[in-house]
């Protein structure tokens, strides 16, 4: 049975409410998109902190999948109203194919290879190579699923740094997914904090899931002690500001790994931390680096 998809034509100022007016009216679903997505006038919703002063975007679009009987002159009309309107938007609606959605979902994300012996792989997968270092993870909520380049890198450069024994600190854990690697290449005492409840439990039970000892708290507990290594891969303007504490738990000689941070970044980063700490680039890829350094 083919279901019927509707797009309805809005700013950022009516989008949330009408997306919410459709779903109250039986919509299956709705989700706001940039009306000129992959085009020149393209609007990025996701930077440094800072940088978005208005969610949304100014011209946004509305799509709903409704039953195939809907009728969208009427479902539109009521929806406008409800989310303050007062004119009908232009609208298009197109039949969408019945398809098993969650295998459809599922074929997107594919096992990642990330070296010769370390996978990042979903749990409806089989592990390409049986031999491998393998981390089960499925897409959710939290950030890292090992496809952005700075997972990549901070995965790497743990590859390279971490030795059986190691103690471990992921500062802005997201899917705990740095952690739970850093427990499955040998380090023993492994620590992950995030300011997210919701990237915390997600990191939970992904560690769960690997059979890892990975201990997850939220970082509104205090957190105290030194680690041989720290990473944190956040975006620039934390990173910046949290220098002190981030350093204040790499022991002496340990080693401190940063991402999430653009190539153009790099030097005032550096400048951030050297008080605290030497910071080099480590590695770059597709304008991102990650940096590192020994502390004294």
């Amino acid at each position: 049975m083919p279901w019927l998809s509707i797009s309805i034509h809005t700013d950022c100022l009516h989008a949330e409410a009408l997306a919410d007016a459709l779903l109250e009216e039986g919509a299956l679903a709705a989700a706001i998109e940039d009306a000129d997505a992959g085009t020149a006038e393209e609007t990025p919703q996701f930077g440094e902190p800072g940088s978005i002063t208005r969610p949304g975007w100014e011209r946004s679009r509305v799509v709903a999948l409704v039953q195939p009987d809907t009728d969208p002159a009427r479902l539109v009309s009521i929806c406008a109203i409800r989310a303050g309107l007062d004119d009908l938007p232009a609208y298009s609606q197109q039949e969408v194919a019945e398809q098993d959605w969650v295998q459809l979902t599922q074929s997107q994300f594919e096992p990642i290879r990330v070296s010769e012996r370390l996978w990042i792989v979903p749990s409806w997968h089989q592990a390409p190579d049986p031999e491998a270092i393998v981390l089960v993870l499925d897409p959710g909520m939290a950030f890292g699923t090992g496809s952005h380049p700075t997972t990549r890198l901070c995965l790497e450069w743990l590859e390279r740094r971490v030795a059986p024994g190691t103690s471990l600190l992921d500062y802005g854990c997201g899917s705990g997914i740095l952690a739970i690697a850093a427990a499955r290449l040998g380090a023993s005492k492994v620590l992950g904090v995030d300011i997210d409840p919701q990237a915390v439990t997600a990191s939970i039970s992904n560690a769960e899931r690997n059979a890892v000892d990975v201990r997850f708290q939220d970082s509104a507990h205090q957190l105290q002690g030194q680690f041989d290594i720290v990473v944190a891969n956040i975006l620039a303007n934390p990173l910046k500001v949290l220098a002190p504490a981030i350093c204040g738990h790499v022991r002496p000689g340990g080693s401190l790994a940063l991402s999430g941070i653009l190539v153009e970044q790099t030097e005032e980063l550096i400048a951030a931390y050297a008080p605290y700490l030497p910071l080099a680039v480590a590695d770059a890829r597709e304008g991102w680096v990650c940096l590192a350094g020994v502390k004294e």
